[in-house]
């Protein structure tokens, strides 16, 4: 019974990211396919409009499809949508001063990482020099005494 109604509400749930929309042909219902999944939901966040059952991603769905109607390019959709919600919407976003982060953050936290682990290891290495030429020289000392 608990299964049964597991099943009913996961495809009500299914069925509202489903928009029956009227595409001329299946080259139109493609790209605009292709063209949800490069925006993102700005409710999820972690998906594309195609693919969340969000209101929000339903309506913009249908914005983009009105869009297209009316002649559009994809690069005019886009950017129309950047205008409304910034280059947030965008899963691709541009490489610009104020995307730099983005797009190079993760190399610059992965060279300071590296910096890091090497300073660590070469600090270490001088230490165990050190000690080994302590230990060496109370030898030698100690060596004298006798």
């Amino acid at each position: 019974m608990l299964f049964a109604l597991f099943l009913a509400f996961s495809g009500a749930a299914n069925a509202q990211a489903i928009d029956p929309l009227p595409f001329k042909d299946h080259a139109q219902e493609v790209r605009f396919q292709n063209l949800t999944r490069q925006l993102r939901c700005l409710v999820c966040q972690n998906e594309n409009l195609a693919d969340s059952n969000a209101d929000l991603a339903r309506d913009l769905r249908h914005e983009v499809f009105g869009l297209m109607q009316q002649g559009k390019t994809d690069d005019q959709i886009k950017q129309y949508l950047v205008d409304r919600y910034s280059d947030f919407v965008l899963y691709d976003p541009p490489v610009k001063p104020a995307t730099w982060l983005l797009w190079f953050g993760p190399a610059l936290f992965l060279l300071m990482g590296a910096a890091l682990v090497l300073a660590t290891i070469r600090k270490r290495s001088r230490a165990a020099r050190i000690d080994s030429r302590l230990v060496d020289n109370a030898t030698i000392e100690q060596g004298d005494d006798w």
